[in-house]
Order: C-alpha cells, then structure tokens, then sequence
C-alpha cells in the first residue's frame, strides 16, 4: 500500500498544500460464550483511505473504500475543496506547521502472522475453556460468560512532507465474568486482558486463572458491607491507577482539551502531583494494548513525559496543537478506521515505578483500604473524578481484613496525586481491554504501579442507595 498511497500522492499533491494519505484496514473476529453455549460469533473486515489537505492552514478530510488510484483522486479533490471553502471562511491566520519527525519504512509488531493463520475455532476453543473454567470453581454461580475478541490492524500513510511508513497490529482481548446471587443483590467479578501482539502474550495468565480470579471477586463480594464514607488513606492497584492517569489526568493533558480550558491549561512548569510522581505516555510501550509505532499522522510515536517528580512538562499534541504551542509534535494523532479523522489521542499512559514494597506498604498503613479492580468511571476537563471499585480490602493495624463493596472513589485527580506518599517497585500495564471514547473509539492502555495516597470513599448510604 505504501506504494500506491506514493503514486497517488505524486499524483494529487500542489505545492502550497500539505497532503495526507492513510490506508487503513481492520479485521475483527469476536467469539461470546454464556453458562456453557457459544452465543455469537462474528467477524467483520473493513478497509479504505482517509485522505487530509491543508490550504490556508485549514484541513480539508474525505475518505473512499475503494482503494484505485480513481477513488484516491476523487477523495483528494473533495479534501481539497473542502479546506479551501473553510479557508476563506476562517477569521484570522494559521500558525503553519512546524517540523516533525516524519516516519519512513516499515514497522511491525508480534502476533500478525500467526493471527493471520490462527483459525475462528481457536477463539472459540479459548472462550469455551475459560467459561468453562469459571463454572467449575464457581458452581453456584447465576451465570458466567466470556469473550474473546481479536482485531488485526495493517495501516500505511504519505505525506506530501516526507512520511511514508507502513505498520500494523494484532490486539487479541480475553474478558470473564462471574455473577453470583448475594444476599444484597447480584454481585459480579470480572478480570479482564488486552494486549498487542500474539496468544502467548494474552495469555501470559492462563485462561483458567482468569476466571477464577473473576469468581473468587464475585464470591467475595457477596456477603460484604459497605465501605465506611469518608476520606481515607488507600493504596490502589495498577488498573485504579491506569483508570486514575488516562481518565482525570491524561484526557485534560491532551492539546485541543488544554486549548478548549481542561484544568491543566495554563499549568506547565507548576506542581501538580507529588514529587513521588512521573507520568508519561507511552507509543511503543512493549505488550501493551495501545501500542503504536507512528501516528496517523505519519510522526514517530514517542515517549512523552507529562509530569516529571511532580511538575507538568508537557502536553500531547498533533501536528496542529504542537504548532500552536511552539513544540514538536509528540505523536498522538489517531483515528479508529480510514473514514475517521485524526485526533489528539492518548497511546499507554502511566506513572512510573518507585521503590516501596507492596507488603511492607501494606504494614506500614494502621488504617485504610487497598483497593483492586477498576469496575467503571467518569472524569471530567476540570480533573474530577468518580470511579467504581471491583474489590475492595479494609486494612486494619497494617493487615488485610475484611472486603468491603459498593466501594465508590472520587476527587481531583491532581489532588489525589499530590497525597501520594509512597509508590511501589511492582508496575503493571493493566488497563488494555475495552476502548476510550472521543468522538471515536481508540484502543489504549494504562497503568503504573502500586500507589498510596488519600480519597474520598462513598460511604454506606451511597453505596446501598
């Protein structure tokens, strides 16, 4: 594709103009068992290009399934025609893009080729075994399911500046849920992977383990109480810390929600987290379920630090964003398929690794609660935030004791960030299953390590109302 995207960029191109050509083909295949029978199967391919000019500093987007070098013209003029009628109309000047580094050649990850020979009945087989798996250590379960989902990605784009790469993706996915019938009302455990590259990667925990961990939550849950409300000293796990990081911080550092007011505009060089906190997002983080070596935008993806021992460095920007900053693009411009346009979007956000120990962590808080297991969330451009709690452990005098449920966590995220006062040497990328929504879905991951700081927990009346 590289080549024909050239042909047609050689083609198409005028000399005051940026052009853009992005191929983009995706084949998904999901597989859902529930209480023992294969209830969907599907599979699903897509493919065409999205084509971008810039004339007046403006950019003019249309897109084609059809991938002939008529179609590819066809779209370039409707682009074309579309950023020189939003020229005229613009008020005021464009600041002009500024250098990137623009990808050339070819990337890839692990996983392609043996998704490619990988037949459907291997997604079922796995999606059988690891139900089945949760049927049997769970018995008296109401019901059990679980999905195993596949999406094989090929992705080219030229640019009239210089990028011409091409790479691609396999990100295989594997969820498990458990419900149970407590006494309360039914409780559900989940556990739930995401990866980029091949089986052996999605399966570094094995399928069975998986579903137990799924039961063993629902079965721990049933007769718990609900939290004590109030703020409290808690130590969350690697996914509450992902969820923390991508929803209420990662989403206010991205350039067009800085510009439209997020809480971090105006915020650069200012502490904003503990001196114990770097944050960064990461293109090609190794495994994880946002890996991406080049933007859709033809810019190597990067390592972009966003808070450094507490201060916020940077933001993260496309082409755009960057020129209206004075910076260099860091490689965050994605689109979901050929016929969506670029945005500003996260890749694999997370805090680094400290040196604290988990269990001498645990030891050293006399009150508290550890909590695991992301359930849900909400976060907002102002940094607040409210998330759900899978599971959650009560410390008492630096020991383990009861679960607690309907446990609810909310705040700013820069405050709760500030409270940070020990982070572990334990890091984990767990936060790859499922999507982030802009507008357009993108799959991301997120994570870090074990973090201690202070939260607001929604006390028994909210948790039983």
């Amino acid at each position: 594709m590289r080549a024909l995207l050239a042909e047609a960029l050689e083609a198409g191109g005028e000399s005051d103009e940026l052009l853009e050509l992005r191929w983009v083909a995706k084949s998904f295949r999901t597989v859902t068992v529930t209480n023992g029978r294969v209830e969907r199967v599907s599979t699903r391919h897509r493919a065409g290009v999205g084509v971008r000019v810039r004339a007046g500093g403006v950019w003019g987007f249309a897109a084609t399934g059809s991938a002939t070098p008529a179609a590819i013209a066809s779209a370039v003029e409707a682009a074309r025609r579309s950023a020189r009628t939003a020229a005229r109309l613009r008020a005021g000047p464009a600041a002009p893009l500024g250098p990137a580094r623009l990808a050339r050649g070819d990337y890839g990850s692990p996983g392609c080729d043996e998704a490619r020979a990988r037949p459907l009945e291997a997604l079922v087989a796995l999606a059988v075994e690891a139900e089945a798996a949760a049927r049997a250590v769970g018995s008296a379960l109401s019901s059990s399911s679980a999905t195993v989902s596949e999406i094989l990605e090929s992705r080219a784009v030229c640019t009239s500046d210089g990028a011409d790469a091409a790479w691609g993706w396999c990100r295989p996915e594997l969820q498990v849920q458990a419900v149970r019938a407590g006494p309360h009302g039914p409780v559900t455990g989940r556990d739930a992977v995401g990866v980029t590259g091949g089986f052996g990667a999605l399966l570094a925990v094995p399928a069975a383990e998986r579903a137990r961990r799924a039961v063993e939550a629902a079965l721990a849950l049933e007769s718990a109480a609900p939290p004590e409300g109030g703020r409290h000293t808690v130590i969350l796990a690697p996914d509450l810390v992902g969820l923390l990081v991508h929803e209420a911080i990662g989403h206010t550092v991205e350039a067009d929600f800085v510009l439209a007011g997020s809480a971090a505009r105006g915020r650069l060089g200012q502490q904003v987290a503990s001196p114990l906190v770097t944050l960064r997002d990461i293109g090609p983080a190794s495994g994880a379920g946002g890996w991406v070596p080049v933007d859709d935008e033809g810019v190597e993806a990067q390592d972009t630090p966003i808070i450094e021992n507490g201060v916020l460095v940077g933001y993260l920007h496309n082409r755009e964003t960057a020129a209206h900053f004075g910076v260099a693009p860091t490689g965050n411009a994605r689109a979901w398929e050929h016929a969506d346009p670029p945005l500003v979007r996260m890749r694999n956000t997370c805090i680094d690794r400290g040196t604290a120990d988990l269990d001498a962590l645990i030891a050293d808080t006399p009150d508290g609660y550890l909590l695991l297991g992301a359930a849900n969330g909400q976060a907002d451009s102002t940094a607040e935030f409210t998330f759900g709690v899978q599971l959650a452990r009560r410390i008492r005098h630096g020991k383990l004791a009861e679960v607690v449920r309907g446990v609810t966590v909310t705040g700013d995220a820069f405050a709760v960030l500030g409270s940070v006062d020990a982070v572990t040497d334990r890091f984990a990328w767990d936060l790859g299953s499922g999507h982030c929504g802009k507008g357009q879905p993108a799959r991301v991951d997120a994570g870090g390590p074990w973090l201690r700081c202070t939260a607001l927990l929604a006390g028994a009346q909210e948790a039983d109302a």
